[in-house]
């Protein structure tokens, strides 16, 4: 069964040009909207999540989801993976560009997300980052993907891996993505 697909945008949410945007209205994604993109408070960002995906599942309970987590995003589902009782629905996360908060230069108004959830998550994920992110080093994405027991790929000098790097509607990325589910798939056939 093919998973429904969330989309998690960072801070400012991701414009049209955006490939998280573009996914969404090439593949049907469902863009998971905050009620305030500009201070974004990670309890709301945890709830709003929650009530998406609880609302997802209450319409078909058997349903697997995934996640396509940018920048902020990804921490924000790296916080709802350790409070949720529905990550056992989870086929797996694709987690692009997550910011380092621990940076001098972290933007004050996202104080809420200051110190980041460092649990494993329970399914499969990819980290993809770039050599150049302006608001993360390699290092600093190394250790989250430690941290979290995702996959690490670092596609070179590609910025913050939005709208600005040039990658239109992102192939690559979403073939990670399906790849990332196809393993889910596959791993639990053999059990």
């Amino acid at each position: 069964m093919t998973p429904h697909i969330f989309t998690l945008p960072g801070w400012q949410g991701s414009g049209a040009q955006h490939w998280q945007i573009r996914w969404a209205n090439l593949f049907g994604d469902q863009v998971v909207e905050q009620h305030d993109w500009m201070q974004p408070l990670r309890g709301d960002w945890i709830t709003r999540l929650e009530d998406a995906v609880q609302n997802q599942l209450s319409q078909n309970p058997n349903q697997n989801i995934a996640f396509v987590a940018h920048s902020l995003g990804c921490h924000l589902l790296a916080s709802w993976a350790a409070l949720s009782p529905h990550v056992k629905h989870v086929a797996g996360a694709l987690l692009v560009a997550p910011p380092d908060t621990a940076r001098a230069d972290f933007p004050p108004q996202m104080h809420s997300w200051r110190k980041p959830v460092l649990n494993k998550v329970s399914f499969l994920t990819t980290l993809v980052a770039s050599s150049d992110d302006p608001f993360s080093s390699l290092s600093a994405s190394e250790m989250l993907a430690q941290h979290w027991g995702a996959n690490l790929i670092n596609i070179g000098a590609r910025g913050h891996i939005n709208a600005e790097s040039g990658l239109g509607d992102w192939p690559v990325g979403r073939a990670l993505l399906q790849a990332l589910i196809q393993s889910t798939f596959q791993q639990t056939s053999l059990h």
